[in-house]
């Protein structure tokens, strides 16, 4: 019993040796270690022992978030935080720093935030992400970024998100030599600063502008803005946030032309109404987004922009367009570029659009393989435009004529598709009371008779009745013949995955 006790004794005196192998480390690993924690969290080691007090004094990366600062029990209060923030960057008073991230979700003074970044910067910071879901500032009286932050010779990345967002204004010049990164989300701009800020960001691989509003205080005239960066490789332009429709009201677009010359850009999403002119190079385009809308000036315009910019981009291999794009493209039905390399599109439907305006380019993507729809809402349009277009200007020449006539020519089309594989997602969502799930199946149906060269056609349902199941599965035994000779159907469901194949003439 003794010899155990003692055994036991000693065990228990090497625990107590190197329980704590962590506070024996060096200041540098341990510092490392605190780098992977939230700030609070890392302030908050500051209670375990003396030895851990002074490290967060020479952590390099700081990321505040003041939803895990008032989690679980703190009562919301943002000048608390506000103190927090400053009383981290007194203590580390000029140690090096990496990273500033800043995440704040409940109202924060904006211009102190704005002060904080000139004091980062002197102490060669890499890394600013500052994100603000609201503010104290108002909208109309957008406060201005420091200077000091375009002229940074360490930042690699920055990124700006202020809901009531943000104005850029530089007196002098503008050099960022090591910025590759650059996301700019809600902020208000003329063209000649536009300019001028690119121009000073030679490096940039990534270029996210979000929610761009042209500074329109100048009196409105022809402007040029221009995108031109050798190296850039991702590229996402939008005038407008992720909602269903544009701002109606905004005109000031007409007095902006847009230069795109990326030579190495690989991905581009591009949302905004059409520009006053286009000039677009993009020669090694892998994967292209386009939300794009339509001006409310001359058609005739219209026509010569939208056609400058898609043969911008015609080597692109990915293609995913909006509903509100679709509209667009029936303006350069006869002035369609040939898209060579083209082999996924995607197509955002909706009620209100048809897919009359899609034939010239499913005409002019001769290896184009998969076909996705994300949903199979449409209707056929009888025209190529919208009812709003000048009387005085040339009609489209199926602007008369019936549904049987547009069915002949959508036909037709599929008829000579080279497309192998159909994905349809969100199969059997009804959105409004006009649909009918009986439409969608039929629109399958169309496919399989037409199209010669399908391999796949995939449906992933959503939540469907199961008098629609019967209803598909029915429509499919009963199909007399498919154009493909080896066809496969899918039904993928929540939890449920089943395969159909289908030959022609019969069904397996």
């Amino acid at each position: 019993m003794g010899s155990r006790k003692k055994g036991f004794g000693s065990r228990k005196k090497g625990f107590d040796d190197y329980g704590d192998i962590i506070s024996g480390l060096p200041d540098d690993i341990l510092c490392h270690i605190l780098t992977f924690l939230p700030t609070k969290e890392a302030a908050s080691t500051t209670a375990l022992a003396k030895r851990w007090k002074p490290l967060l004094k020479y952590v390099p990366n700081l990321d505040f978030d003041d939803s895990i600062y008032f989690h679980p029990r703190r009562s919301k209060d943002s000048t608390s935080f506000m103190i927090f923030v400053n009383g981290v960057l007194a203590l580390q008073e000029n140690a090096a720093l990496k990273r500033f991230h800043l995440k704040c979700e409940d109202d924060v003074d904006e211009s102190q935030v704005l002060d904080w970044i000139p004091k980062v910067l002197k102490r060669g910071v890499l890394d600013i992400d500052l994100h603000l879901s609201s503010s104290r500032n108002c909208a109309y009286s957008l406060n201005t970024l420091p200077s000091e932050i375009f002229v940074s010779k360490t930042l690699v990345r920055l990124k700006i998100q202020f809901r009531s967002g943000v104005s850029i204004e530089v007196d002098g010049d503008i050099s960022l030599p090591k910025l590759k990164t650059l996301h700019l989300d809600c902020f208000r701009i003329d063209t000649p600063m536009f300019n001028k800020l690119l121009s000073g960001c030679r490096a940039l691989e990534e270029l996210v502008l979000v929610n761009l509003m042209w500074d329109e205080r100048v009196e409105p005239k022809p402007y040029f803005a221009t995108v031109s960066i050798p190296a850039l490789k991702r590229l996402v332009y939008s005038r407008f946030r992720e909602t269903r429709f544009f701002d109606e009201g905004d005109d000031f677009n007409q007095f902006v032309s847009l230069l795109f010359d990326n030579p190495n850009l690989v991905y581009l999403k591009y949302s905004d109404t059409l520009a006053d002119r286009y000039q677009v190079s993009f020669n090694s385009l892998v994967e292209a987004k386009l939300k794009l809308r339509r001006t409310s000036g001359n058609i005739a315009k219209d026509k010569i922009n939208v056609t400058r910019l898609l043969t911008g981009i015609c080597n692109v291999k990915i293609l995913y367009l909006s509903y509100a794009t679709i509209k667009v493209l029936g303006l350069c039905r006869v002035t369609m570029p040939v898209f060579e390399n083209l082999i996924q599109l995607t197509i955002k439907t909706a009620l209100d659009v048809g897919w009359e305006p899609l034939l010239p380019l499913l005409k002019n993507s001769p290896n184009l393989q998969t076909l996705v729809f994300e949903g199979l809402h449409h209707k056929y349009a009888f025209k190529c435009w919208d009812d709003d277009e000048d009387e005085d200007e040339e009609e489209c020449d199926c602007k008369y004529q019936d549904e049987l006539w547009v069915e002949k020519v959508v036909d037709t089309c599929l008829s000579s598709s080279p497309v192998k594989v159909i994905k349809i997602f969100n199969f059997g969502e009804i959105c409004y009371r006009e649909e009918d799930i009986e439409d969608q199946i039929e629109q399958v149906m169309q496919f399989l008779r037409t199209m010669p060269e399908l391999e796949q056609v995939i449906l992933y349902y959503d939540s469907p009745e199961d008098e629609d199941l019967m209803k598909l599965y029915k429509d499919l035994h009963e199909l007399p013949t498919v154009a493909s000779a080896n066809c496969e159907v899918r039904l993928i469901f929540p939890n449920l995955s089943t395969t159909i194949s289908i030959r022609k003439g019969n069904l397996l």
